[in-house]
């Protein structure tokens, strides 16, 4: 699948003299071998690789800098890489251009353990940054299935399992300092754990793709390692039931940290690839916070609805090693699908629905693929109604391709239907801009436009990605 674009490359004596000079600033630094361009453009899902020009190793926010004057004054697009884990095409380069890649910019400057919130560089990934609090009885809660760069989550406001209790990136971040289209730095806010002065410029650089500026700092909100966390496994006849299960458990208000839902198909792949042995049927795995009494409370509670919900019986574990195991089994639910249909290319995509509707949804797009005879394993952040469908297809089929993508859309036209949204933590990037007015409506998008437009003139800030052409 192609991504459309309307943008033109910069003219070649433009590129060369860009060229020239980053190689002056940054000697081997640059790097413009086909193979490293390559491993900069997007790799995942379906949407084709668009390599850039060159890519360049920052090591500092004046590098940063630097790489966007030089690139401004030539008009020469500039795409920011964390590690490149992003599904809807976030790192391609359909202009060409130069690549940012921050991913040596991984110090952890500053933790103020009493205030929980810590100040790092962008390339600094959630699991390296948790290991480095663990000792100091905090964590970072978000976490997206991959290790990602906690800049790259940033831009593409991301999300994860934990969400149901910690909320997303756009809850977690206090500041930002951000490197504009002409080079020049803004500092968006304080420590301070609430404001009320001036616009809200963190939160309009979270999830803008680094189509508005590219961050070079953040201030992150950390959180206190619970007393006892406790993990459970509870099956279920149908995905409605579990879906109802995880609905009553929210609106009761049981304060549970992960509940997440998956599939026969998921639960099949995930046994096959992790070596577990769960019952292959759909699945709710959990996850309760705090005391010893208060995760007794919640777990003893989730466990009534449950059962009225066609529920079977609980297994739990406080063991870190064994709920480590589970939870690593969740996350590398892309790679054990892949393993269901070896030679078949794999497309993650999301959606996401008030709590009211997600039985509903879930229940219509397995009928969906059913209809179809398509093979799309469901897992999702179920508590805040989000879900992703891992959709298997031969690629060089052309009616299977054909409907394949009719799947996609009427997922993304069903979630919108039921006044949800056609991606949860995704992003848009290239892959569903088709979708962003249809949700917005033109006068958003419009004004989306004119942002784009003030910020960056020129268009050179990872152009192609958010607003439709």
């Amino acid at each position: 699948m192609a991504p459309s674009s309307t943008l033109t490359r910069p003219a070649p004596q433009a590129l060369a003299s860009t060229l020239e000079a980053l190689a002056a600033r940054f000697g081997n630094q640059l790097i413009t071998s086909q193979a490293v361009r390559e491993q900069h453009a997007h790799t995942t899902t379906w949407l084709a690789p668009q390599p850039p020009d060159a890519v360049v190793m920052a090591q500092s926010t004046e590098d940063i800098q630097d790489v966007v004057r030089i690139c401004a004054r030539n008009g020469v697009p500039v795409i920011p890489f964390g590690t490149g884990t992003s599904l809807e095409g976030q790192v391609n380069a359909p202009a060409g251009g130069v690549c940012i890649d921050l991913r040596e910019m991984n110090r952890i400057i500053a933790v103020h353990s009493d205030d929980l919130d810590c100040v790092i560089e962008p390339g600094v990934t959630r699991k390296a940054l948790n290991e480095y609090l663990r000792d100091q009885g905090l964590f970072f809660p978000i976490d997206p299935g991959a290790d990602a760069s906690i800049g790259g989550m940033a831009s593409t406001r991301a999300s994860g399992t934990n969400a149901v209790r910690y909320g997303t990136m756009r809850d977690n971040i206090l500041a930002l300092k951000v490197v504009r289209a002409d080079g020049e730095i803004i500092t968006t806010g304080t420590r301070a754990k609430k404001s009320s002065a001036g616009y809200d410029l963190t939160h309009l650089f979270v999830g803008a793709e680094g189509t508005l500026g590219i961050i070079s700092e953040l201030t992150i909100k950390l959180r206190g390692i619970p007393q006892t966390i406790a993990a459970a496994a509870c099956s279920f006849d149908t995905v409605q039931g579990a879906c109802n299960a995880t609905i009553m458990a929210i609106q009761t208000g049981i304060p549970v940290a992960r509940i997440e839902l998956l599939n026969a198909a998921q639960v099949k792949a995930c046994n096959a690839y992790s070596k577990l042995s769960l019952p292959e049927t759909p699945l709710l795995l959990l996850e309760f916070h705090g005391s010893d009494a208060e995760v007794a409370e919640q777990s003893q509670a989730f466990g009534e609805i449950a059962k009225e919900c066609g529920g079977g019986a609980f297994e739990w574990t406080s063991r870190p090693e064994d709920r480590t195991r589970l939870w690593q089994a969740r996350h590398d639910a892309y790679w054990a699908v892949r393993g269901l249909r070896p030679g078949a290319q794999a497309v993650a995509t999301d959606v996401c629905v008030p709590i009211s509707r997600l039985a509903e949804c879930v229940v219509e797009t397995e009928k969906d693929m059913e209809t179809l005879g398509l093979i799309s394993p469901i897992v999702g952040h179920v508590g805040d109604g989000n879900f992703h469908c891992s959709l298997l297809c031969d690629v060089n089929d052309p009616e299977e391709m054909e409907r394949a993508e009719g799947f996609l859309h009427r997922l993304v036209e069903r979630a919108q239907a039921m006044d949800g949204t056609c991606t949860g933590e995704h992003g848009i990037g290239q892959g569903k801009q088709k979708y962003l007015v249809n949700e917005l409506g033109p006068e958003a998008v419009e004004m989306m436009r004119t942002l784009k437009r003030a910020i960056d003139p020129q268009n050179i800030l990872n152009p192609g990605k958010i607003l439709p052409a």
